[in-house]
């Protein structure tokens, strides 16, 4: 009994973890008297870590803005009488009108926002916006309306949020449950089969209720793979750094003072590890100083500002003329004097000041790839620089450890030869590749247009094309040694070089080199785009035409569009009765205009062939987008299961339908159903995992079949 309960509280914590309603932004209000009737309103936004509020001001085509709507503006006006305020369609039952009210903000950040491409502003851990009114009349009054606003971090975005509030004077009462926080965000739940009718049984309008069978079983797996990744990536660049010149002879030298006493082995086998950690040590407390000093938002405002990204990418062509012989980057002589007399010593602290003298000497040839670490790292959070210093740190101790241990394993190392000098050039032609990626960010954010996305590839063709030509020994540089005959590592870098110009060739034409996405300009920025109007007009051009997979015309189909040609539904009760009528289970995609990570999963996942045969063949897809603002017709609005409120619209409508159902209101999420709502699969959230996405699709095919659900 008693492991059966801790089987269930588990399953309870994972479940309250893992699928919850994510509520990153909080709102309080209040009023403050200033004299003469003149009042100053105050909002005030609590942000969680990592989350960011958008300022009242956002270039079309970005997310939604804040904006702080009135129902009435009778019996005040505002004292700044320069401010404009707008009158906006309302879907609220008070009035027809809505007024916007700008108030004044902070100061935000003000960069490029990797959600969106574009420049915005938004705020960070709290924002307070004001707005100072006067009173022009002495009768009871409510002051009401609500806050309209958006959410993001670095990988996802929340639906847009409503808030209400109401401000009383004069000994007004209150005529509302007015929301201090955005608990209740828009949503409800699939709706019940046997009772779908526009009058529900407790009021004028249809009330969700649920129909997913078992809602234990929604545990899902969101765990985020960054750290991993970057670990790996670092660690991959630590073994890089043990192949330089600066580095390679090293070992030999270094575990050799450690074994010199063959009667104290094991004193020396104790220092070659202090050595090891003592270089962990250093590179992992110049992450964490970095992480600590310089916080989250120096860090944001180094990977997107224009200014950080020219003098990074500046310094990347600088250390890459130094990778090619032009010359040396060296730390002060008398940094690497000083240290080295301390590592003299002997002993454990002899093997600490050993370890730092090798960091300053290898400076020239880590430093580029030390540097690429930390930017990589700028993006997230403070332990990512730590994380990303560990893994090089640990990649680059370990040869030396390891054959202080087995010093027998040394005889098998090749000899120190021009080959190093090769090392350190290749990594001088991928130094100067990566470095255009700085400059590409900062030509997106200011729309500059000098590095569009063919000009982007035409260079790296270029760069890896003369890259190839000097592993082949055609080109030589300053410190390089004749090239006699071709190895057969050497070949195959040349095979695999050339290989990655002929991949990136297509690209020029508009091929979507999904590999490189992350590195790459957008697509909309290429000039000629071959692939997509071949795909738009292919169809037309065959004349032959496809059958459909859908019933009848889906509503919303002039504002709404699937991708990869794709058919499918936006409202839920048609697509279910189509899925109905063709016998087939139901694919419930829910999406919204904004989320970033929904159309890269289209891009990447969707786009397999494997998965869009299933989508096409095997279920009928209704597209669910939680932040659309169209307003729906009366006999279509919902009385919210969540929070009670009317829902008019049909993001607020299906963003309730995920809430209620899934206790998640992050997107992308999929969920497979029968048509009594059974789950057939344990429903998916970003993922880009093909095979897995594959599997997903098929387990919940054969459970449809079956007749069985989870």
């Amino acid at each position: 009994m008693k492991r059966t309960f801790i089987i269930l509280l588990f399953v309870s914590l994972i479940t309250h973890v893992f699928a919850q309603v994510l509520e990153p932004v909080k709102w309080s209000y209040n009023k403050t008297d200033l004299g003469d009737n003149n009042w100053e309103l105050t909002f005030t936004a609590s942000i969680d870590e990592h989350w960011h509020l958008y300022s009242q001001e956002i270039p079309e085509g970005g997310p939604e803005k804040t904006a702080f709507y009135f129902y009435d503006i009778d019996g005040f006006e505002l004292l700044d009488k320069n401010i404009e305020i707008i009158e906006e369609e309302s879907f609220t039952e008070e009035n027809n009108l809505d007024y916007i009210i700008p108030f004044t903000e902070p100061d935000g950040i003000e960069e490029n926002d990797p959600n969106f491409g574009m420049v915005v502003t938004y705020f960070e851990h709290e924002a307070n916006f004001s707005r100072k009114i006067h009173l022009t009349t002495q009768d009871p009054l409510s002051v009401k309306g609500y806050i309209y606003f958006m959410c993001c971090d670095d990988s996802k975005c929340l639906p847009p949020a409503e808030v209400e509030f109401e401000f009383l004077f004069n000994g007004a009462k209150t005529t509302q449950t007015a929301q201090t926080d955005n608990k209740n965000q828009e949503g409800s739940a699939l709706f019940d089969n046997a009772d779908f009718s526009a009058q529900g049984e407790k009021g004028k309008y249809k009330k969700t209720t649920v129909i997913i069978k078992d809602k234990s079983v929604l545990v899902n797996d969101l765990t985020d793979k960054s750290l991993w990744e970057l670990f790996l990536f670092s660690f991959l660049a630590g073994l890089a750094a043990i192949l330089t010149p600066c580095v390679f002879p090293m070992i030999p030298m270094t575990v050799s003072f450690f074994m010199k006493d063959p009667d104290k082995k094991s004193k020396g086998k104790l220092q070659a590890i202090s050595f090891g950690l003592s270089i962990i040590a250093i590179y992992t407390i110049v992450g964490t100083i970095i992480a600590v000093t310089l916080g989250v938002n120096f860090a944001n405002w180094l990977s997107t500002h224009w200014l950080p990204n020219i003098l990074f990418f500046l310094i990347f062509v600088i250390f890459a003329a130094s990778f090619f012989g032009m010359f040396e980057i060296t730390m002060p002589s008398w940094m690497i004097n000083k240290t080295d007399a301390k590592a003299d010593k002997g002993g454990l602290t002899g093997a600490f000041f050993m370890a730092f003298t090798l960091v300053l000497v290898s400076f020239s040839c880590t430093g580029p790839l030390v540097g690429l670490i930390l930017v990589q790292a700028a993006g997230g959070a403070w332990l990512e620089p730590i994380v990303g210093m560990l893994g090089f740190s640990l990649a680059f101790a370990l040869p030396f450890t390891t054959f202080a241990f087995f010093p027998s394993w040394m005889n098998k190392l090749p000899k120190s030869g021009g080959w190093l000098n090769s090392v350190k050039v290749v990594l001088g032609f991928i130094e100067l590749a990566l470095g255009l990626k700085f400059l590409s960010v900062a030509d997106q954010t200011y729309h500059w247009g000098l590095l569009d996305r063919e000009v982007y590839l035409a260079l790296w063709i270029i760069i890896f094309i003369l890259m190839g030509i000097y592993l082949l020994g055609k080109i030589k540089f300053a410190h390089d040694s004749d090239v006699k005959f071709i190895s057969v590592p050497r070949l195959m870098l040349v095979i695999v070089t050339f290989s990655f110009v002929i991949y990136l060739i297509p690209g020029m034409w508009g091929a979507p080199l999904k590999a490189l996405s992350g590195y790459l300009p957008p697509l909309s920025t290429h000039d000629f785009d071959l692939v997509s109007i071949t795909r738009e007009n292919s169809l037309a051009a065959s004349g032959i035409e496809q059958e459909s997979s859908i019933c009848e015309t889906p509503k919303f189909h002039e504002f709404l569009h699937l991708p990869h040609g794709l058919e499918g539904y936006y409202d839920y009760e048609q697509g279910l009765e189509c899925a109905k009528k063709l016998n087939k289970p139901i694919y419930i995609d829910f999406t919204g205009h904004g989320c970033v990570n929904c159309r890269e999963m289209e891009a990447n996942v969707w786009s397999d062939p494997r998965v869009l045969k299933r989508l096409k063949e095997d279920y009928v897809i209704i597209s669910l987008y939680v932040d659309d603002k169209t307003l729906l017709p009366e006999s279509e609005w919902v009385e919210s299961s969540v929070d009670g409120k009317l829902k008019k619209t049909i993001g607020k409508v299906y963003a309730d339908v995920q809430i209620y159902n899934f206790d998640i209101n992050a997107q992308p999420y999929y969920v497979l159903l029968n048509h009594d709502g059974g789950l057939l699969a344990q429903p998916r959230a970003y993922d880009l995992d093909v095979e897995a996405f594959v599997q997903f699709l098929d387990e919940g095919l054969d459970n449809y079949m079956a007749g069985t659900h989870l």
